[in-house]
């Protein structure tokens, strides 16, 4: 009886998943040829080599963009590790040792349970880099970064944007204290970071939606004030869900805040090396929990 022959596997192409994650990050083909510098055509061109190759579609063609089918799904996680391996093996074997200093402005909402991690990152790739890192707003944050303050901000980018380069998206949450209760017969109190906080906008735009009443009764620039106030049971807070802190729960029943787009701006030229090692060091220090 004939022996029955085992599958070749093929091996996926790395610059082939890099195109693909290029797209999958930018919503479309135009968007990740102008960042690979290469035209739309040949980005095309990879990602249909790739699909021939899984042979299954990576991507559903839409009206404007694409969108990732699940095959697609699945698939994005392995090409970013994957792709972060590679560029981890390069830097280390061929790239020339970084050294300097680094600007680095920090969203407040991201440093309690993520820039630790990421700092022990930072640590491993450039171990001769000198970090300075300022913790603010984002909206600040940038500003500085415009200004020619700091060199790379990781911070949120509003709705219609396309600046930076995305690292994450996550839910914004209402939460507070646990046990605490919401009186539908009385304004919501919140704890708010003053005004300019795109949190607090989205937050107050839901309630006006939804014809809730509110009252703002505690506000602090310090995040971390803020959510003391929470935790206290003074009143109810918005936070990303990646920047949920012990002592606080999500509330449910609430208007829907929307979602916030974590992203690294500066470097526009793309001339740094340390860009893209980060954007890996910083989805990382997010999916280890």
């Amino acid at each position: 009886m004939p022996r029955k022959q085992a599958m070749r596997i093929p091996d996926l192409d790395l610059d082939l998943l890099r195109g693909f994650v290029a797209v999958a990050e930018r919503g479309g083909f135009t968007a990740a040829g102008a960042a690979l510098g290469l035209t739309q055509s040949a980005v095309s061109l990879k990602i249909r080599k790739l699909e021939e190759l899984l042979g299954k579609p990576v991507f559903e063609r839409l009206p404007r963009g694409v969108a990732l089918t699940r095959e697609g799904e699945t698939l994005i996680a392995y090409a970013r590790r994957m792709l972060a391996l590679n560029d981890e093996a390069v830097q280390r074997m061929i790239a020339p040792p970084v050294s300097g200093t680094l600007r680095l402005g920090v969203a407040d909402h991201f440093v309690p349970r993520n820039l630790a991690p990421l700092l022990a990152g930072c640590r491993r790739l450039w171990p001769d880099l000198h970090l300075m890192v300022e913790v603010g707003r984002s909206h600040e944050l940038r500003a500085a970064g415009e200004r020619g303050e700091l060199d790379l901000v990781i911070g949120k980018r509003r709705d219609g944007e396309t600046a930076g380069r995305l690292v994450f998206t996550e839910d914004i949450v209402w939460v507070a204290a646990p046990g605490f209760t919401v009186d539908p017969d009385r304004p919501l109190p919140l704890s708010m970071l003053p005004q300019g906080c795109m949190f607090r906008e989205r937050a107050m735009a839901a309630l006006a939606r939804a014809g809730r009443g509110f009252d703002v009764t505690y506000t602090s620039a310090s995040l971390l004030a803020v959510a003391a106030a929470a935790q206290a049971g003074l009143g109810v807070t918005v936070l990303g869900r990646q920047g949920l802190l012990p002592g606080l729960e999500v509330l449910e029943g609430l208007p829907e805040a929307g979602t916030a787009q974590m992203c690294v701006f500066g470097d526009e030229a793309r001339q740094s090396p340390l860009i893209e090692p980060l954007i890996t060091l910083l989805r990382d220090s997010v999916e280890v929990r």
